[in-house]
């Protein structure tokens, strides 16, 4: 990584980027707009850094350009930048104020990030479609809970709207199988995750997202990367409670214990969950470590490149 002199921190927000250069007074506001953006790249010295809060999509464009204009680019936990505010005394939260806390946070902290990578077109329409495809199915199960017991008219017009939501999840299906068979080592490799017990369709294709776009160096580190991994509150001789650090991508999170809550049933990995559960741990907490164990698989068939063996499983937790 190349010294850099200037850092910048941008909030950002649908309309409108406010941006602040750590150790120099003021803002500035510009469009969240390509000509606009683009314009205001232009003005910036070579090398410097930038930083933005990961905002869901409003801050890919930016990203984006200020990666092809040659800018070190972080996209930053937005979490992190919260406590990070929080611990310099910030008596206010303004988009001004968010901006310079930004430039501090990544002046301070760069030689420790990873730098923002411009993703793999095909990969940031998977993971677009599996966003698009949870909250399919999440509103469907709300509106079932919720229209339940409607008779006459009603009903029919409930049966037809959840008729829609399969049609709509079908679709959304079909076109991220569309997208994995055009692209032959892609399709190969989510058909290896698919070998392992308790990964189905969804999972294998959010697994090949992700690990094809994030050199992982091991199978703890996607792990780490999904909010999985337990954190640990010790002093002294007391040992505090363990809770997920819930740092990484919520929806890899969930979708690997769906795979956990699936595979639980399964003769290759009953023994485990019903050791897990002897051991004292509660049901959710087994499924955790499970989706655990499944992720760490991944990585192995992953960089491997063979199927998963039932038969060398290896039980224990």
């Amino acid at each position: 990584m190349q010294e850099v002199n200037v850092f910048i921190g941008v909030d950002v927000a649908k309309a409108e980027l406010v941006t602040a250069v750590h150790d120099q007074a003021g803002c500035r506001s510009i469009a969240n707009e390509a000509d606009a953006i683009s314009a205001w790249l232009r003005e910036l010295p070579d090398g410097a850094a930038l930083a933005v809060e990961s905002t869901g999509r409003y801050h890919q464009l930016l990203a984006t350009l200020a990666s092809a204009a040659g800018l070190q680019v972080f996209v930053l936990n937005a979490r992190d930048v919260y406590f990070y505010a929080k611990a310099l005394g910030a008596r206010a939260k303004t988009d001004r104020v968010d901006a310079h806390v930004i430039a501090r946070y990544v002046a301070e902290q760069h030689t420790r990030l990873r730098l923002w990578q411009v993703p793999h077109v095909l990969l940031s329409q998977v993971q677009c479609l599996l966003g698009q495809r949870w909250t399919a199915v999440s509103k469907r199960t709300a509106l079932r809970q919720s229209l339940q017991g409607c008779d006459g008219a009603i009903a029919c017009q409930v049966q037809a709207l959840d008729a829609a939501f399969a049609a709509l999840l079908q679709a959304i299906d079909a076109r991220i199988m569309q997208l994995f068979d055009d692209d032959a080592p892609l399709r190969a490799q989510r058909k290896l995750l698919q070998s392992i017990v308790g990964v189905g369709p969804q999972s294998s294709a959010l697994l090949a997202s992700v690990l094809a776009q994030a050199g992982f160096a091991s199978g703890d580190a996607l792990v780490a990367y999904s909010g999985l991994d337990p954190r640990a509150c010790d002093s002294g001789s007391s040992r505090g409670r363990r809770r997920l650090s819930k740092r990484g991508q919520p929806a890899l999170r969930r979708q690997m214990y769906l795979a956990a809550m699936s595979a639980c049933h399964t003769k290759t990995f009953e023994g485990t969950y019903k050791a897990l559960r002897l051991r004292g741990l509660k049901t959710t907490e087994a499924l955790v470590v499970l989706a655990r164990k499944l992720l760490r698989i991944a990585f192995a068939v992953w960089r491997s490149g063979q199927p998963f063996d039932p038969q060398r499983f290896v039980s224990p937790a």
